[in-house]
């Protein structure tokens, strides 16, 4: 019960006790009546406050679900009970996380009753990100605000806050676009040798598994994979690495990747386009199993790129084609002559490889120094399209209309 005192609570008690002790040691009758009250009470106000009967439940629903950073969503609570109201009234709380907003506070004169009551309040995230709501917790008190109890009502909404998507407005042109010629159907030309998967030979492995058709055009000794090429589509590829980037919180150079990343898979979506997703550690993001993975299915991009974290792997390392066998269209970071060449050497000939690379010193506020006119070059020699995004106030959909012009200009694919 003493617990659930305030500040003014405990204070009127110790000031109860002291006019007591004062009252004894001066044999004041009067001042030892005024003590006795005074130390009464806030120990009679709390515990009638803590014997109060009451029930209550509470229900929460967020409108929409997955909110875009920089949105508004609205949030209903609906509370229902029975018994009845302290004199004090009741205090109700929505435990909110500060990337959402302050936490709403409710004061209900009445009590909701068996026909409940609804609150309302909006959210508006400023970091994308798995976020959760709740608990609601309730505050009553005594009429003199001498004592407060709290309890918690309900459990807990995950709130999704996923990546801003920019609406962009042009397609690169070949493969699996639908301008010009389709991608599955070169990816399949042939007897079925073109479309195996290929990587540099490697001590100990089987001379059975020589593609020899491979190692005479690289003039270089390769092996072919056990794994098949998935034909069709397009993957987009995420730099996620923390040292490949700049910049902190939402004005970072990894936040506008994701975000970018997020707009171009929308962007295909829109088209028909079936998206893998991948990630430049090589992690499958989205779309990695066919159709019921998620390859024609926007929220489940969206909701894996909210939650993508960065990784701590400092420069690229690809065993395996990082496309798949299909068109690439890669948001990269800061990247070392190694990343490149782990990027490019296990790409099948003729597929298109595309890149929005990030000159992510802009990012810093110290403006370091970086290579990105070097690593521009070495892709572009690799026959990778290439548009250089000029730093953080750069638009989006204008890096894009200059990878697809880029693309249409050089004539590959």
């Amino acid at each position: 019960m003493l617990g659930g005192l305030t500040t003014r609570g405990r204070c009127l008690l110790a000031a109860g006790f002291a006019a007591g002790v004062c009252a004894l040691v001066l044999d004041e009758r009067d001042l030892l009546r005024v003590a006795v009250f005074v130390v009464a009470l806030p120990l009679v106000s709390a515990w009638l406050a803590g014997r109060t009967r009451h029930g209550l439940a509470a229900q929460r629903d967020v409108a929409p679900a997955r909110i875009p950073v920089d949105s508004e969503a609205s949030v209903r609570v609906r509370v229902t009970g029975y018994g009845r109201l302290p004199l004090g009234g009741m205090l109700l709380e929505d435990e909110v996380p500060p990337a959402l907003g302050d936490r709403p506070r409710f004061v209900l004169d009445r009590f909701p009753g068996r026909q409940g009551v609804d609150l309302e309040y909006t959210i508006r995230p400023a970091l994308r990100g798995m976020h959760r709501i709740g608990p609601l917790w309730t505050r009553i008190g005594d009429p003199f605000g001498m004592s407060e109890f709290s309890q918690e009502l309900g459990g807990r909404t995950r709130v999704v806050a996923v990546p801003h998507v920019v609406p962009l407005g042009d397609l690169p042109p070949g493969s699996g676009l639908g301008l010009g010629e389709d991608g599955s159907t070169r990816l399949r030309a042939g007897h079925g040798d073109d479309d195996v998967m290929v990587r540099e030979y490697r001590h100990g492995d089987d001379m059975r598994r020589v593609h020899w058709k491979s190692t005479a055009h690289r003039d270089e000794l390769m092996v072919r994979v056990e794994e098949r090429p998935w034909h069709g589509g397009v993957t987009v590829l995420v730099d996620r690495r923390a040292a490949a980037h700049r910049g902190s919180g939402r004005s970072s150079s990894l936040e506008w990747a994701i975000s970018a990343t997020a707009s171009i898979c929308s962007h295909l979506h829109k088209h028909g386009q079936q998206v893998r997703l991948v990630t430049a550690d090589g992690a499958v993001l989205a779309g990695g199993g066919g159709d019921s993975d998620g390859g024609h299915d926007e929220n489940k991009v969206l909701d894996a790129l909210a939650a993508l974290q960065p990784a701590t792997q400092r420069d690229l390392a690809c065993d395996l084609d990082p496309g798949h066998g299909r068109e690439l269209i890669a948001v990269l970071g800061a990247v070392s002559a190694g990343g490149v060449h782990e990027l490019t050497r296990s790409r099948p000939p003729g597929v298109r490889s595309q890149a929005l690379l990030l000159d992510v010193g802009q990012w810093s506020d110290g403006g370091e120094d970086n290579d990105t006119a070097a690593t521009a070059h070495r892709l572009r020699a690799a026959g990778w399209t290439v548009a250089v995004v000029e730093g953080r106030t750069g638009s989006m959909a204008a890096a894009w209309a200059e990878l697809c012009r880029a693309g249409r200009a050089t004539g590959v694919g």
